[in-house]
């Protein structure tokens, strides 16, 4: 029986050709895929519970900082929650910000995990 042919490698560019999904050097890094928003605690509460955050608090806080009245559409956890559900619903680590300055926060401050002695 004849095989099946070889697909391109899915991770970004790539230039290797792969049974499945991904090449041999590439299924390694995959293995292991972040689990869904849901299964992260971003379900129907979460929606519910950011949307009234978003209505009492409308203005992102760090554009606000610099003079900007600009709408906040996401609800950032101050500290990283982790996966810890206490930090994830303490609506004192809420805070409000648009899409840019959540992306740019998290981008650098929230993206490794802090140290402290």
């Amino acid at each position: 029986m004849p095989m099946k042919p070889k697909k391109p490698c899915k991770h970004p560019g790539c230039p290797l050709l792969a049974d499945e999904t991904y090449c041999e050097f590439h299924v390694r890094l995959h293995q292991g895929d972040r689990p869904s928003a849901r299964e992260r605690g971003y379900g129907n509460r979460w929606r519910k519970a950011s949307k009234r955050f978003l209505k009492v608090n409308p203005l992102c806080k760090y554009c606000e900082k610099e003079g900007k009245l600009t709408p906040a559409t996401v609800v950032d956890h101050i500290q990283p929650h982790r996966g810890d559900k206490t930090l994830f619903w303490d609506e004192n680590n809420w805070q409000p910000l648009c899409k840019k300055c959540h992306d740019r926060k998290t981008m650098t401050e929230d993206r490794h995990p802090r140290y402290s002695y």
